[in-house]
């Protein structure tokens, strides 16, 4: 069976899909092209890939785009980036595809003009249903966790919030992705087998899928192979694979 061969059932495509688009920058030096050749392949593969998950009918699509980390990088490099942050903004797949657009992330450090546009785009996409496109820009799990806490700790000094009554639910709604489920599938391109800092508390019970495949490289086939391991696997939240069974039949 090949990679294009993959059966889905379609009763079971996960509802929230988060991806770490790794390997641009290794995809373009093995071509003899600069990083940045990388990253412009990279946002083609956005498109295709959110085009065929608002078909798939998925309703969240979050993609790892800058890490907090990614600021450390040259500053060639951090430029180049936020300028294709700028164009690919431009792009009609979001009103093409009826996706709605979100970023998730410490916003302070973004440049002015590109604050302006996300914002733009965010407004400009947002009663488009069909899916949601989430960008965690400038963006750190352990960030946006230190942030939470900081805002529950001063709900409490304040007064409107009592330390028996933090709960799960509470951390949740004090998280940037607080608006959306967490992800069903976590898909990780480009060989690497780790989670830098990506979602540390939304995933902790998401399915994980890592491939060799670079990012620029992942296409709709490769996609219906990440869903594919997915569907072949039993969520069982804790409880035995014959409780699971049971509920089920």
């Amino acid at each position: 069976m090949t990679e294009t061969e993959f059966t889905l059932d379609m009763k079971r495509i996960p509802q929230h899909i988060a991806i770490i688009m790794d390997g641009n920058g290794r995809w373009a030096m093995e071509r003899g092209k600069d990083r940045s050749f990388g990253h412009q392949a990279g946002v083609d593969a956005v498109r295709c890939i959110t085009s065929e998950c608002t078909r798939l009918g998925v309703k969240y699509l979050t993609l790892y785009t800058f890490s907090t980390e990614n600021w450390n990088r040259p500053a060639d490099e951090v430029a180049a980036l936020m300028g294709l942050v700028l164009t690919s903004l431009e792009d009609e797949i979001f009103m093409k595809n009826n996706v709605r657009f979100r970023v998730v992330g410490d916003r302070s450090r973004i440049p002015a003009d590109v604050n302006r546009k996300l914002a733009e785009t965010e407004e400009h996409t947002a009663n488009n249903d069909a899916m949601t496109m989430v960008v965690a820009l400038s963006y750190s799990s352990k960030l946006e966790l230190t942030r939470a806490t900081q805002l529950i700790a001063q709900e409490v000094k304040d007064g409107r919030l009592n330390v028996e009554d933090i709960d799960e639910k509470t951390i949740d709604s004090h998280l940037w992705t607080s608006f959306m489920p967490d992800p069903e599938l976590l898909i990780r391109t480009g060989g690497e087998l780790r989670i830098s800092n990506y979602l540390l508390w939304q995933i902790a019970y998401s399915e994980l899928y890592f491939c060799d495949t670079y990012w620029p490289d992942f296409d709709e086939a490769a996609l219906h192979k990440a869903i594919a391991s997915y569907q072949q696997r039993q969520r069982r939240f804790g409880k035995t694979e014959a409780q699971v069974e049971n509920e089920n039949s």
